[in-house]
């Protein structure tokens, strides 16, 4: 066998590990990690499966099992990608008509705390004028350069932090019922809520930006999972019009954010539309999407759009909805979540050990 053949069998042998980590549950933030790069890990196995079938004649069994356990890999990663993109079904349809009054704007923007350049997020924020603007990683310097939209965002909620995890919230509809609250992490914040819509209808907010799960962070993704689930669970039991935002850094497609979609039963607008990446702005082959906004079904889709750098590591998300009551008629809701479901969101919760009875 000649140093060919061993490279294609030891790289072969290296992309089952991702999907086999995928499969399991466990929480060590290096299993976890292979929930993001999808996309990549997809390419790589068609190059290897391609690189396989030329190589190797087949006349043995091993080479017929590792080709069928590359090609199940291969399947396996991309049914979890396949929803977001445009070939497939859009689950939340898109608004037609030209009522307003009903429409909300959202800009989600994690700023990176040492990124100086805040005339960029200020120049987005009057081109795109959005009715929300959650702003992420936010300082006290950075909530001393957002003053000046104060003037047309007559309401906010700030929470400067020297950790990466200030957040700040400006609204130009009422908030009210406003809670600030540390729901895993007594170091990591989430704003709670209503914001008015101009039709006076209220809607529950939740802005949330979660420990990600790596070496420098939280060595698990628990308290990560646990917060997710957390707001799920209680979103469920509200049963509100529901707007779900921020930076959860975790991607669309994980075990536990679709947990979450299920066990909420709210929607995600990128289905059917394209991934949306929007971690990190300076690698173009490594991004995956972080950055989110899930809502109730009682919305349509107006606009989405992944915006331009702001000379953060993450680019601006940006998402128009209508409020439609109708809507939850004719849209295809998550599937919900069976017992064994539950009982193991239950289990992540309670492991993360939540300060707070709910949200």
């Amino acid at each position: 066998m000649g140093i060919t053949e061993i490279v294609v069998i030891v790289i072969g042998i290296i992309m089952l590990i991702p999907t086999l980590a995928s499969i399991t549950r466990f929480d060590h933030w290096w299993i976890r990690g292979f929930d993001f790069p999808r996309l990549q890990i997809s390419f790589i196995l068609m190059v290897e499966i391609t690189a396989f079938i030329i190589i190797f004649r087949f006349d043995e069994l091993w080479e017929v099992i590792l080709l069928i356990l590359l090609i199940f890999s291969l399947f396996y990663q991309l049914v979890r990608i396949y929803p977001y993109t445009i070939l497939a079904k859009k689950t939340v349809q898109s608004f037609s008509g030209d009522d307003t009054k009903n429409h909300i704007s959202i800009l989600v923007s994690n700023v990176l705390t040492t990124n100086t350049n805040y005339k960029k997020l200020l120049a987005l924020i009057k081109t795109k004028n959005p009715d929300l603007l959650l702003t992420l990683e936010t300082d006290k310097k950075w909530e001393s350069e957002l003053e000046i939209i104060e003037k047309d965002y007559k309401y906010s909620v700030k929470i400067p932090m020297d950790n990466l995890y200030g957040m700040h919230l400006y609204s130009k509809l009422e908030l009210k019922n406003i809670n600030v609250k540390y729901l895993i992490d007594d170091e990591i914040p989430s704003i709670h809520g209503h914001a008015i819509l101009p039709n006076g209808h209220p809607v529950k907010i939740h802005c949330l930006h979660p420990k990600p799960p790596s070496p420098t962070e939280d060595l698990t993704s628990t308290n990560r999972d646990a917060e997710l689930l957390f707001v799920g669970r209680d979103v469920k039991k509200d049963q509100e019009t529901v707007l779900v935002l921020g930076d959860l850094n975790d991607v669309a497609w994980s075990r536990t954010t679709r947990l979450f979609q299920k066990i909420s039963g709210l929607m995600d607008p990128r289905l059917g539309r394209g991934f949306f990446n929007t971690f990190h702005t300076g690698y173009l082959i490594f991004r995956w999407p972080l950055d989110h906004v899930f809502h109730t079904a009682d919305f349509t889709l107006v606009n989405i759009a992944r915006l331009e750098s702001i000379g953060s590591d993450h680019f601006p998300m940006y998402i128009k909805l209508n409020h439609e009551p109708r809507a939850e008629e004719f849209q295809d809701k998550p599937e919900e979540a069976d017992s064994e479901e539950e009982e193991w969101a239950e289990k992540k919760i309670n492991n993360g050990n939540p300060t707070e009875t709910d949200v």
